[in-house]
C-alpha cells in the first residue's frame, strides 16, 4: 500500500506528552490516522488527545481501555495496523503489550519506549527474531517490520546539542554525527558548514519554520520544498532558505593528548589552578586565630612566671596545649598551674582546630577534582547537570568545535568521570549558588544548557544566567511539556532578543519515535511551516531513477534529494552495525555527505534522501506519485 495514503493505520498506547505530540507529529506533519488508547479521557495528557479527536478534520479515534490487553488491542485494530507505540512509563506494561502485539500481527512495526536499555535490546533481538522466522514472510516484509526499542531521553539528546551548539532547528543523527536544520535568512552567504537546500521559505516565515505557529504564504510567494537550484539561487535574495548543516564531526570524542615536553608547564597551571583559597576561610582563620591569641596570652604568663628566652616561653605553652609535654612536678606552682590551664584549654580548643582543618581539606579535595576555565574562555558552552543526558550531551558537545565548561554539584554523577577524561573545565559546585555562573563565565559564554532533574531548579539557574547576560542562548529541558511552553513564551516576552529554547523531552523524542513507526527506512521527520520532510535511506540498485544517473540528474524537484552516497551492505551483515532512531542499522564505512554532483550512482551504493512523502512513495513502492503539489 503507498506509504503516504491515510490508510496507513498507526495505533498508539499511552496518555503522556510523548504520546500526544506522537500523535500530533504522525496525523499533521505526517498525515497519517491514528488510533489513541488511553487509560483515561481525564487524567493525564488525555484531555489534550481527546481535543484531536473532536477536531473534524483530524482522523484521530480515541479508545479508552485502562491496560493493553488483547482485547484493547484488538478493539484498536492492532491486528491490521501497520505501527504499533507503546509509550507507558511502565516497562512491563510495554513488554507484555509487545509480546501481545507481535503475536496478533506478525508484521506490525513495533516502538517501545523502555527505561532500562539492556532489557530492550534483548527485547528488541526477541521479537526481530520472531518475524523473520516466519515461513510466509519474504525478505522485504521482514526488513520494514522493525521492533524499535527507543529511550525518549537518549532520542532527546541531539535536538539538545544542536540547539546549544548553532541555535534552533531540527536535526538528524546518522551514524553518532548529527544534522540540523537553519534558517538561512534572505542574502546570506553559504557557510563550510551547509550542505544542502532543503527549501525555500514562504515571505513571511518565522525565525523557526517548525514552530507551530509559523505562516504560509500561498501560491508562488509559499514554500518550496526540495527547489531546484535556478529556483533556489534566484529566490535567497527576497526569501528565507533551510539548509542542512553538519553540526558534529564522525570522530568519536578524545581526550586531550597530554605532551610530555609540555607537562612542566601543565603541572605549573594546574597547581596554580589549585583552589588554595579555602585554606583561608573565615571558619579556619577564625579557629587559628583564637589558638594563636590563647598561645600568646599563655606565653605572657609563662615569660612572667619562668622568666628565660622568648622562644621558651611560646614553645612550653603549644606543648601543653597539645599535651606533647611531661609533667611539671619539679617545677615552680605557677609553672604547674599554667600547664593544667594550657591543658584544659587544648581540650576545648583542639576540637575546633580538627574540624576546621578536615573541612578545609575536605573542600580542597572536591574544589580541586574540578578544574575551572581559563580567565581567557570565551565563546564557550556551558552544561548544568551530568546526568544520564548531560553525560551523553557532553560526549556529542566534545564532537563539535565548541568549548564545554560543565557544573555538576555531585562529585559521582556519572558525567564527571567523562569530564575529567576528556579534560573539560569543570566546576563540582550547585549550579544556582551565588557566583557559581560567574566561575564558569556565563557573561562570555555563548550559550547555556541545563539539563539537571528538578524543573524549578533549571528555571532557577536560567533565570540567573539572564540577568548576568541577557543575550546569552538558553536551552532548558523540562518534564512537564506544558511547563515548558509556558516557560518558553514568557521567557521569550522578557528577552525578545534572546534565544530561549524550554522543550520537554516528550516533544524532542517525538519526531525519533514517528520515524521508527513509519519503517526502518526513514531516518528522521523535520517539519517545514505547513510541510514536512522526510529522510530516509534507499539502496540505489533496482531504482530506474537513481541508478546509473549522477547525483546531479537523480534530484527531482519538489520529490527528493540526495544528500550522502555510501556503500551498500547486505542485510545479513548486521554484526557491526548502528541502530538509528528509525530503527534502521547501518554498517560502516559511513556516508559522504559531500559527493560530487557528477558522480555515478552504483547498484552497490546506499544513498541518504529528503524527500516529500509523495516522493518517499513513489522510492519505497515504484507507485508513481500523483502531479507536484509544492505544499505536499
Amino acid at each position: 500500500m503507498p506509504f503516504g495514503q491515510r490508510s496507513q493505520h498507526m495505533v498508539i498506547c499511552g496518555d503522556d506528552g510523548l504520546a500526544h505530540r506522537l500523535a500530533v507529529t504522525l496525523d499533521a506533519v505526517c498525515g497519517e490516522a491514528v488510533t489513541v488508547v488511553l487509560p483515561s479521557r481525564r487524567e493525564g495528557h488525555a484531555p489534550e488527545i481527546a481535543a484531536l479527536d473532536r477536531d473534524p478534520r483530524s482522523p484521530v479515534e480515541l479508545l479508552v481501555a485502562a491496560r493493553p490487553d488483547e482485547q484493547t488491542l484488538r478493539a484498536a485494530g492492532a491486528e491490521r495496523a501497520a505501527a504499533l507505540a507503546l509509550t507507558y512509563r511502565e516497562d512491563q506494561v510495554n513488554v507484555t503489550a509487545a509480546l501481545l502485539a507481535r503475536t496478533l500481527n506478525p508484521t506490525v512495526r513495533l516502538v517501545i519506549r523502555m527505561y532500562n536499555r539492556e532489557r530492550g535490546e534483548h527485547l528488541e533481538r526477541l521479537l526481530d527474531r520472531a518475524v523473520l522466522g516466519l515461513e510466509r514472510t519474504d525478505v522485504t516484509t521482514a526488513l520494514d517490520t522493525s521492533t524499535t526499542v527507543l529511550s525518549d531521553t537518549d532520542t532527546a539528546v541531539p535536538e539538545l546539542v544542536a540547539a546549544a551548539a548553532v541555535g534552533q532547528g531540527h536535526t538528524l543523527q546518522v551514524e553518532g554525527q548529527v544534522f540540523r536544520g537553519v534558517v538561512r535568512p534572505a542574502r546570506t552567504p553559504p557557510r563550510s558548514a551547509d550542505l544542502a537546500t532543503l527549501a525555500v521559505l514562504s515571505g513571511a516565515h518565522q525565525d523557526d519554520p517548525a514552530s507551530e505557529d509559523s505562516p504560509e504564504t500561498p501560491g508562488e510567494e509559499g514554500t518550496q520544498l526540495l527547489p531546484d537550484t535556478v529556483t533556489s539561487y534566484h529566490r535567497q535574495f527576497t526569501h528565507g532558505r533551510l539548509m542542512l548543516e553538519e553540526v558534529t564531526h564522525h570522530h568519536p570524542p578524545e581526550a586531550p593528548p597530554r605532551d610530555r615536553r609540555n607537562y612542566g608547564a601543565w603541572l605549573r597551571d594546574r597547581l596554580a589552578h589549585l583552589p588554595w583559597k579555602v585554606f583561608l576561610s573565615r571558619e579556619v582563620i577564625a579557629v587559628f586565630g583564637a589558638l594563636a591569641a590563647i598561645v600568646l596570652v599563655l606565653a605572657g604568663a609563662t615569660a612572667l612566671a619562668e622568666p628565660g628566652p622568648l622562644w621558651k616561653s611560646v614553645y612550653l605553652p603549644l606543648l601543653d596545649i597539645f599535651t606533647m609535654g611531661d609533667p611539671a612536678t619539679d617545677e615552680s606552682p605557677a609553672r604547674r598551674v599554667l600547664q593544667l590551664i594550657a591543658g584544659f584549654v587544648g581540650l576545648a580548643v583542639l576540637p575546633l582546630v580538627v574540624a576546621a582543618t578536615m573541612n578545609a581539606t575536605d573542600a580542597f579535595r572536591k574544589a580541586s577534582v574540578g578544574h575551572p576555565p581559563a580567565e581567557d574562555m570565551s565563546d564557550h558552552i556551558v552544561l548544568v547537570g551530568l546526568g544520564k543526558i548531560g553525560t551523553r550531551v557532553l560526549a556529542q558537545l566534545r564532537t563539535t568545535e565548541h568549548q564545554v565548561v560543565v557544573v555538576e554539584r555531585d562529585p559521582h554523577a556519572r558525567g564527571v568521570a567523562l569530564a575529567r577524561e576528556l579534560g573539560v573545565p569543570l566546576l563540582l559546585e550547585d549550579g544556582g549558588a551565588p557566583g557559581v555562573l560567574d566561575r564558569a563565565r556565563i557573561c562570555q559564554s555563548k550559550s547555556l544548557l541545563v539539563l539537571t532533574r528538578d524543573d524549578g531548579e533549571n528555571l532557577d539557574i536560567v533565570m540567573a544566567a539572564r540577568e548576568a547576560n541577557p543575550q546569552v542562548r538558553v536551552v532548558m529541558r523540562l518534564y512537564d511539556d506544558d511547563f515548558a511552553a509556558t516557560v518558553s513564551r514568557t521567557m521569550r516576552a522578557s528577552y525578545p532578543d534572546a534565544t530561549t529554547r524550554s522543550r520537554s523531552v516528550s516533544a524532542l523524542a517525538a519526531p525519533s519515535f514517528a520515524a521508527a513507526m513509519m519503517g526502518r527506512h526513514v531516518l528522521g521527520v523535520m517539519p517545514v511551516e505547513r510541510g514536512s520532510l522526510l529522510f530516509t535511506v534507499v539502496d540505489v540498485a533496482g531504482h530506474p531513477e537513481l541508478e546509473g544517473r549522477s547525483v546531479h540528474h537523480a534530484f527531482r524537484e519538489n520529490e527528493w534529494r540526495v544528500l550522502a552516497v555510501g556503500p551498500a551492505t547486505p542485510p545479513s551483515s548486521s554484526s557491526s552495525s548502528d541502530t538509528l532512531g528509525g530503527g534502521l542499522r547501518l554498517d560502516r564505512p559511513g556516508f559522504d555527505w559531500r559527493p560530487s554532483h557528477g558522480r555515478i550512482l552504483r547498484a552497490g551504493d546506499r544513498v541518504v534522501v529528503a524527500c516529500t512523502r509523495r516522493g518517499l512513495d513513489f522510492l519505497m513502492t515504484g507507485v508513481q506519485p500523483h502531479p507536484v503539489d509544492p505544499r505536499a
